[in-house]
């Protein structure tokens, strides 16, 4: 990464944040485009996460102000979180809660401690399937989609280590164990974006009850989640833990098959010639980072670091912009996609190729800036 690419993405971080908060962060794209008040979402919590990572490199307090503003702004003195409803049992809105423990250990605060324990209850009554996986939503009865491990089971894990002496830290293996048993393709080594207990859903294979495709991002959420749950794993769970390593070496072997000559990866991952398939940045990023990460750790051989080099450069050279002011964007992110819902998703190609791109939204930006954190890591 050379000293230009370096200052031209300070230059971008420095524009979204003086054009954002709690209340109006300029990365939410969903928000600005359907009206909606900003809430507690996984959106903004992956930028903080990013930007906590970005203070824990530089040391700059303005990374922690920034992000420390932006949480306060929805925990309350007493735990509670405003406009976050466990009754929902959506487990997008588990991951935000990641933030706390930083917050926590930094100030010693006890709101933090109170909000972290409050999330932590969701997960006490989300519904399950029959096998003991959550549900991704209340509303999504019987399924369970790649993006909720990632959601729920890095600060899963890490709270019951914490806090509940380790108790149930067998059940988070058992929603691995889970998706390896009946979402991962056999051929491919990749893993479907959702599946469906009951097969009832229209788009479920009847015999595995499998959404159709392998969506990118679904599996960089998934890469990611192997990656932090074993981060997040005590020693002590030897097996569990090299269990998780293991199911990460082996996806990224397999995503590796499927790596454009760019670096990046297309929206849908096994289907490179397909009319409308394109190189997308926000599953890009994950894997990037993921991998960046997970040999930083240990958890993969120093040879995979390439790989993930090779997805952050290639999102630079085809995405990162300029605009006619001289402004910054990253482009090539996927707004939205999902299975079921009001929209009829139905996992197919045409479904996949037809969800809007956009610019600077936060589920590209900020797994580009994770990525960026470890590109600096890594060269110091």
């Amino acid at each position: 990464m050379t000293t230009q690419i370096r200052e031209r993405i300070q230059t971008y971080i420095d524009y979204l944040l003086a054009n954002s908060s709690a209340e109006k962060p300029v990365w939410n794209k969903e928000r600005f485009l359907y009206g909606h008040p900003n809430k507690w979402n996984y959106i903004d919590g992956c930028m903080i996460t990013a930007l906590i990572s970005l203070y824990e490199i530089t040391g700059e307090e303005r990374y922690y102000t920034f992000a420390k503003d932006f949480v306060d702004y929805f925990v309350q003195e007493d735990g509670s979180i405003k406009t976050y409803n466990i009754k929902e049992y959506n487990l997008d809105n588990i991951n935000t809660a990641s933030n706390l423990f930083f917050l926590y250990d930094k100030t010693g605060e006890e709101k933090y401690r109170l909000a972290l324990d409050h999330v932590r209850e969701q997960l006490s009554g989300m519904p399950r399937t029959k096998e003991g996986s959550f549900w991704h939503k209340d509303i999504y009865p019987n399924q369970v989609w790649l993006d909720g491990l990632y959601m729920a089971e890095p600060f899963y894990m890490r709270y019951e280590t914490r806090f509940n002496r380790m108790e149930k830290c067998s059940d988070v293996i058992h929603q691995f164990e889970n998706v390896e048993k009946h979402m991962k393709d056999p051929k491919t080594g990749l893993y479907y974006h959702g599946y469906d207990e009951s097969r009832n859903m229209y788009w479920a294979d009847p015999e595995s009850g499998c959404s159709p495709n392998f969506w990118l991002r679904s599996l960089g959420w998934f890469t990611l989640a192997l990656v932090e749950t074993a981060q997040a794993t005590d020693e002590s769970l030897y097996y569990e833990k090299r269990y998780l390593q293991k199911l990460l070496e082996d996806l990224v072997d397999a995503l590796a098959a499927y790596q454009d000559e760019s670096g990046m990866f297309y929206q849908v991952v096994d289907k490179q010639e397909e009319k409308g398939n394109y190189l997308e940045t926000s599953g890009t990023a994950l894997i990037s980072y993921a991998i960046l990460k997970a040999v930083r750790l240990g958890y993969l051989a120093p040879r995979y670091a390439k790989m993930g080099e090779k997805a952050f450069d290639g999102i630079v050279d085809r995405y990162l912009s300029e605009n006619e002011d001289g402004t910054l964007k990253l482009s090539g992110i996927c707004l939205v996609a999902g299975l079921g819902g009001s929209q009829h998703r139905d996992g197919s190609l045409a479904y996949y190729f037809s969800e809007p791109v956009v610019e600077n939204e936060a589920k590209g930006v900020a797994p580009f800036l994770l990525a960026y954190t470890e590109m600096i890591r890594k060269e110091g």
